[in-house]
């Protein structure tokens, strides 16, 4: 399958992905190996690492909190407990496994609990909780802002796990709850910006009940599913502000806003499976939900317009969707020969969106006309996928496939101000894709491996301007392996060109990697890697400087050129210190420019509004060495003590750099 060449928002997530790593882990050696305590027929083990964090932080403390996040204090940085049944016959359960991380006050705490009984059932639950920071200060005068906390847990239970009749209940639950600041804008087209504070409130619950049977070399998985979501964030202003721009009349004494925005996403996903047999394979996917959203919002404020008048308004604005959707594939696998596999996918997809909403504005008492809204969106895509691979001898094998895909898409957007009927607006698009894969996979000698693959294909209307159009795709990957010496190579090309009646896209993207490692002896290994990831796009752009003056005909042009290399060791010495270093660094070099209003060397275009010129790269340098040490002090206790620096550099820019030195000390102890 085809994969979009990334964006550029998408490489700079890799980025920042890449660096934001947590301090240097927990020394996760264990202590000397525990048989555990016998009692009442169970077998117990137990080990828990309680330690202390601590770090300063240099430069932009908000960067580092929505990155890092780590602080000081007491944690329980890792805990496990096992109970093993010892002759597999438990009373009420024949294993107890239950793993932390992090709990006490780290940003990012986990735990995942299972109770089993043989043949009877088996118990999952996993939770999670994870604090968000991110203080915004780059955009909008650093009135955006975020500071939730989210947690996640999720119930799975499974009756009967061992026999061919197996019965599937679950519960997950996702909230995501804190302060927030955002802008609004006020009372008109020209009027000024305030800052409005938010109590984010969001929670998502899902039910699950279902069932799995095989029968004559066939597995059947039915799962009926209700997923509920609701928002019911306020926003609110209880104190005057003058605005952003102070030198204007306007101003806002109070606002309140009330947006619930709650939905509901009942489904059935079933899944049929025939597999391990001789000379052919199916299996099978089908998933309906049938989504409903709805919405209100109601918004007052009062305040003064851009000529000093005292205003009230009122805003009420409530809609509601259906979202149904339809998805399903079936694959079919034979294999005539021992060494040939055909394989051939249908898919099928089809979701629609169709709501109306209403809008009504009151300004100091007097009502504009009321707007309502109807809305369609669907798209429909049926494709086809035929794969075929042939194994000529144990070191060399091609393969070579196509692919088809019929995709419909249709909207219908009308509004009117009274009441309805409304007007048909509907417009259809139909875009076909085509598309031919091969590649070869070659072992020439018993520790190299080598295979190549490439992928051209022609879509006829893409839906949107930076979608594939004209893309090829060529990747290869090598690999050597003898003894305790590991080294792999990747490289990958990824060209897209799009073109349509309203702009032009283009996007090149390549990469690049090289990893090895190391393992002479089982004291001492070795892991190194480094990786390049180059993208650069260009696209038309059409955009509105006036209600009624619009742009074309200008350029939207990005470089990114990211550089990551990573080095770690680790090593024990006289069996009892156990020591690991590493080294990461990512950087980002942009297009080569001194300064971000530059322009990018030798490339000129009249085309380039000036102020567009310093988005057109994003160069930024992270670094960060750690090390770890962990000490036998006794048969089964362990000290334990971690360091790590993080550096953090933007190139055009210092409001975000920051420097920070993490650490933890620990004991584990087993018992």
């Amino acid at each position: 399958m085809h994969l979009r060449p990334s964006t550029a928002g998408a490489c700079l997530l890799i980025a920042c992905i890449a660096y934001a790593q947590p301090p240097v882990a927990p020394a996760n050696e264990s202590t000397e190996p525990n048989r555990g305590d016998n009692t009442a027929g169970y077998n117990i083990l137990q080990s828990f690492e309680l330690g202390y964090r601590w770090d300063t932080v240099g430069g932009d403390d908000g960067m580092y909190r929505s990155t890092v996040n780590y602080t000081n204090g007491v944690r329980l940085l890792s805990g496990s407990l096992a109970v093993q049944s010892r002759d597999g016959h438990g009373h009420w359960f024949d294993q107890i496994l239950l793993n932390t991380q992090g709990l006490g006050n780290d940003p990012y705490q986990s735990a995942n609990l299972r109770v089993e009984k043989n043949r009877l059932y088996r118990y999952d639950l996993l939770w999670r909780s994870d604090e968000y920071y991110n203080p915004g200060l780059t955009i909008s005068y650093g009135e955006h802002f975020m500071d939730t906390a989210r947690h996640l847990q999720d119930h799975d239970l499974t009756l009967f796990p061992q026999s061919n009749l197996r019965f599937f209940l679950g519960y997950s639950r996702d909230s995501q709850s804190g302060p927030a600041l955002s802008t609004v804008q006020l009372f008109d087209g020209s009027g000024d910006e305030f800052p409005v504070f938010a109590n984010i409130r969001r929670q998502q619950n899902e039910y699950r009940l279902g069932a799995e049977v095989n029968f004559f070399g066939i597995r059947l998985n039915v799962l009926h599913g209700w997923e509920d979501f609701k928002e019911d964030t306020v926003n609110f202003l209880n104190s005057a502000e003058p605005g952003n721009n102070p030198n204007d009349l306007t101003t806002l004494t109070s606002l309140r806003r009330n947006e619930p925005y709650h939905g509901t996403s009942p489904y059935w996903r079933a899944a049929l499976f025939r597999e391990g047999q001789k000379y052919w394979a199916m299996n099978g996917r089908f998933t309906y939900v049938a989504g409903q959203r709805g919405f209100v919002q109601d918004e007052n404020s009062f305040g003064t317009d851009r000529i000093g008048a005292s205003t009230l308004r009122q805003v009420v604005t409530y809609g509601n969707a259906d979202r149904p959707a339809v998805t399903g594939n079936l694959t079919f696998s034979i294999f005539p020969a021992s060494n040939v596999t055909f394989t051939n996918t249908t898919s099928y997809y089809n979701i629609r969106m169709v709501g109306d909403s209403f809008y009504e504005q009151f300004t100091n008492g007097s009502p504009i006309t009321p707007i309502y809204s109807f809305n369609f969106f669907g798209i429909q895509t049926i494709a086809n996928v035929s794969d075929v691979q042939v194994r000529f001898k144990p070191w060399f094998s091609v393969h070579g496939g196509y692919n088809y895909a019929d995709r419909r898409i249709g909207a219908n957007e009308s509004a009117k101000t009274g009441a309805p009927p409304f007007a048909p607006g509907r417009i259809e698009q139909t875009n076909r894709l085509n598309a031919g894969a091969a590649g070869f996979r070659l072992k020439p000698a018993n520790p190299l491996t080598i295979s190549v693959d490439a992928q051209i294909g022609r879509a006829s209307r893409p839906i949107y301007p930076v979608a594939d159009k004209d893309y090829q795709v060529l990747s290869g990957r090598i690999e050597y392996r003898r003894g305790p010496f590991r080294l792999t190579g990747l490289a990958r090309s990824d060209y897209n060109t799009n073109s349509n009646s309203l702009t032009t896209y283009a996007a090149h993207s390549r990469q690049y990697a090289v990893d090895g490692s190391w393992t002479p002896k089982d004291w001492f290994s070795i892991d190194a890697g480094w990786g390049k990831i180059h993208l650069n796009t260009l696209g038309g752009i059409a955009y509105f400087i006036a209600p009624s003056q619009s742009v074309l005909g200008t350029e939207s042009y990005y470089v990114s050129n990211i550089h990551s290399g990573t080095l770690a060791a680790r090593f024990t010495i006289a069996r009892r210190a156990d020591i690991s270093l590493g080294y990461s660094h990512i950087q980002d070099l942009g297009d080569g420019r001194a300064t971000a209003l530059a322009g990018p060397p030798g490339v000129t275009s009249p085309l380039t509004p000036p102020g567009f010129v310093a988005a057109q790269t994003f160069p930024l340098r992270f670094l960060s060495p750690q090390g770890r040490v962990s000490i036998r002090i006794a048969q089964r206790v362990r000290w334990n003590a971690g360091y790590q620096y993080y550096g953090y550099r933007e190139d055009f820019s210092i409001l975000q750099n920051y420097r920070a030195h993490t650490g933890y000390s620990s004991l584990s102890w087993s018992f």
